[in-house]
């Protein structure tokens, strides 16, 4: 059993319980924490809370979540784009709606479903059973380059290069709006929002540094066509700082306008091209992912 326990700051003042929470734990569902309350499961301040229970400043909220447990992660035959393999490493295309790895909601289907398929038992396991060979991730509706790594060796030398930011990753996106200049650096530190917990947000208060370089490829009338450096990898970067500037990427429902004219599944938002040094052999490896079919079709429309 995990104890959760939190105090109600001014800014989470009368906010309902359930909203509050789920708020608060990203990783717990409203309709869950709701049933929680319904069963009698959350306390505020000693009593057991209500549905309807509005919240004060100092309030202390309490409640015990059982330990989860992992289902079983089973390989599965899904095509996969591979891009580069090698006996270190597999970098893949990873299509529009795939999630990287299991998790809530998504125990199936996974990108790690096909790679525990295609590679065996030759996949990393620093990252544990839920995420063998996974050193890093893009959204779910992101597509693009993907690496993977087979061996424990080969994920610590990637991770590593991740960690001292010597990985390419050059991303190519539609954002709205026209933008200004031919190219531009964007450098804002990136946190958890402070009222939305399962959104990010330029922030001082708890944010780590992030480094987006950007560029103009091409300028429509309402958009512009984008490629975008990342120096560092904070979730969601690429988004959150693009929206800060005022020119969210299009397709984003999350960090930009829900209404969009092109019928679109998320962000338009393309992990091009990965750059990285072999871990064994040292040689440097760049991989090109070639812009999915609706992204080439909705520049042809702009």
């Amino acid at each position: 059993m995990q104890e959760y326990c939190f105090e109600i700051t001014e800014e989470m003042e009368d906010e309902r319980v359930d909203k509050c929470l789920s708020a608060l734990i990203d990783s717990l569902s409203r309709s869950y924490i709701q049933k929680m309350v319904r069963e009698g499961q959350v306390t505020v301040n000693g009593q057991t809370a209500k549905g309807s229970c509005r919240l004060k400043a100092g309030d202390k909220v309490s409640f015990l979540l059982p330990d989860a447990v992992k289902p079983d992660i089973e390989p599965e035959d899904i095509p996969l784009d591979i891009l580069y393999e090698d006996d270190d490493v597999i970098v893949v295309n990873k299509p529009k709606g795939m999630v990287v790895h299991p998790a809530a909601g998504h125990y199936s289907g996974t990108l790690v479903n096909a790679l525990m398929y295609h590679c065996g038992d030759r996949l990393s396991g620093i990252n544990g059973v839920m995420r063998p060979g996974i050193v890093h991730r893009i959204d779910q509706d992101t597509t693009g380059s993907v690496i993977a790594c087979k061996n424990d060796a080969a994920h610590r030398s990637i991770a590593g290069q991740l960690k001292e930011h010597s990985v390419k990753r050059c991303y190519h996106a539609v954002c709205v709006g026209v933008l200004k200049d031919d190219e531009g650096v964007i450098d804002r530190p990136i946190g958890r929002h402070p009222a939305d917990r399962k959104k990010m947000a330029v922030t001082e208060r708890g944010g780590k540094r992030a480094v987006t370089h950007y560029r103009v490829l091409k300028r429509f009338d309402k958009y512009t066509y984008i490629e975008c450096r990342l120096e560092t990898g904070r979730t969601h970067q690429i988004r959150v700082h693009m929206a800060s500037i005022g020119h969210p990427i299009l397709g984003d429902t999350t960090y930009g306008n829900a209404k969009c004219p092109f019928k679109l599944q998320g962000q338009v938002l393309h992990a091009k091209t990965l750059g990285f040094v072999q871990p064994t052999t040292g040689e440097y490896i760049e991989v090109d992912a070639p812009l999915p079919e609706y992204f080439v079709q909705l520049l042809e429309k702009l």
